[in-house]
């Protein structure tokens, strides 16, 4: 049986690692991982924002289809809330893998609905060491009040040490616990970096740091103090794939590594535009490596994809399927990784966002945009930056593209009166992207 390791940054940028166009210095591991794999150049979100991403990534279908996934994120104002989570009933990603015999772990970031409703050990995961909400200090362990953030299998833990450091000993612990015990696994190893806060590892042992007065402190963090973030992040996937190499479980594991959005305000997006929250490619297309030694080459993939299609992709090489009332949205990506193409790769994509009213429909080359009011037509293989609105030199096409994407709205459930879009910064805290 084939083991599955689901890396998940947060808020990472489509140019912030070398592989992808950043500075060759910062992220040496995962470079390393996308010339001996797959590095995907048209990899999507299913959301700009962290909370929806992962309600698709849990269930491999369209966050739309649960009303969790409607809040642009969950935020600690759902805390005790009955509805706006993962469904416990709901089959996952972890779920039917652990009902097919393997491990299952979360290590990190949850962000899925808030106990006693909701948590990683209702939705399929046997293990979880990290925390449940959107962010955390990194050096203190706490959220927003000051109250501990970290938890372990759901009840409150207390640990010494830099939070990302904390997660990679975390998930190399337990790949070498599987290394002795030979039980096929899934680890999801979901960082917080580089998410504010804006910490470092060093900043611990400063005497003088300054901690930030809230989480998302808007007067702290530099592009600096940001990619040392993703270079910490970084050291530890090296450890872990080396700890994979020693345990002789390289070439049998699948190793998957993307954001669950696109980069926040120190983020190297070059050469999109917009970020975190916005449907524009800076908001969406996010960095892709997947890497499986026995099965994959080495090779660069243009084939537009989805962070649901990644789901139905693991439970493919698994041998597992969801029951029919739960269909993936997501499409399989095995035999494309093998070489091949397989059915329905090439088919569209949605987005939907109750921020702004945005919506966006990508075929092939073309991409349908609505922000606000207004309507674009962008083909992304001349104009990646999205700057050239085509919808005046080709209304035929807009109008096709605009039919099917209001085809498609209407077989999702409509969007929830009660749906938040809570943003951490506007126009009066930095100027427009």
């Amino acid at each position: 049986m084939t083991n599955f390791i689901f890396i998940l940054a947060d808020d990472l940028g489509h140019a912030d690692l070398g592989c992808y166009g950043g500075l060759p210095d910062t992220s040496p591991n995962l470079d390393r991982l996308a010339q001996e794999g797959v590095r995907f150049t048209r990899a999507y979100a299913n959301s700009p924002v962290c909370s929806p991403t992962r309600f698709a990534l849990m269930t491999g279908r369209y966050q739309y289809r649960l009303h969790g996934g409607a809040h642009e994120p969950l935020t600690p104002l759902f805390k005790g809330d009955k509805v706006a989570g993962l469904p416990p009933e709901h089959p996952t990603l972890p779920s039917l893998l652990r009902d097919h015999g393997y491990k299952t772990a979360l290590i990190g970031k949850w962000h899925l609905g808030y106990p006693p409703y909701f948590g990683p050990l209702k939705s399929g995961y046997q293990e979880h060491w990290g925390i449940l909400s959107g962010g955390a200090d990194y050096l203190r362990h706490t959220d927003n009040k000051g109250e501990g953030a970290l938890f372990g299998n759901g009840e409150p833990i207390q640990a010494e040490g830099y939070l990302t450091d904390l997660f990679s000993e975390q998930a190399v612990k337990f790949v070498r616990e599987r290394g002795r015990d030979g039980i096929p696994f899934l680890l999801s190893l979901h960082y917080t970096a580089p998410h504010w806060p804006w910490q470092t590892r060093d900043m611990q042992h400063n005497s003088e740091y300054r901690f930030p007065t809230s989480l998302s402190d808007l007067e702290s963090g530099s592009i600096h103090v940001y990619q040392q973030m993703i270079r910490e992040m970084d050291e530890g996937i090296g450890t872990l794939m080396q700890e994979l190499r020693e345990q002789g479980l390289l070439d049998n594991t699948v190793v998957v590594f993307t954001s669950d959005n696109g980069g926040e305000r120190y983020s190297n997006n070059w050469p999109l535009v917009g970020g975190k929250m916005d449907l524009t490619e800076g908001g969406i297309r996010v960095p892709l490596i997947v890497h499986w030694p026995r099965e994959v080459g080495s090779w660069e993939c243009a084939v537009p994809c989805m962070t649901m299609d990644l789901t139905a992709t693991i439970w493919d090489i698994a041998g597992v399927q969801p029951p029919g009332a739960f269909a993936p949205d997501g499409v399989s990506l095995a035999s494309l990784l093998r070489g091949g193409q397989g059915p329905d790769i090439q088919r569209p994509l949605y987005w939907r966002m109750k921020h702004r009213g945005q919506r966006a429909l990508i075929e092939g080359d073309w991409k349908y945009l609505k922000v606000d009011e207004l309507e674009y037509l962008f083909n992304l293989a001349l104009d990646e930056r999205e700057r050239a609105n085509l919808s005046r030199l080709d209304p035929e096409r807009l109008k096709a593209m605009r039919d099917r994407y209001l085809n498609w709205e209407r077989s999702m459930p409509p969007i929830p009166l009660n749906a938040r879009a809570d943003l951490v910064y506007g126009l009066t805290d930095m100027p427009a992207r």
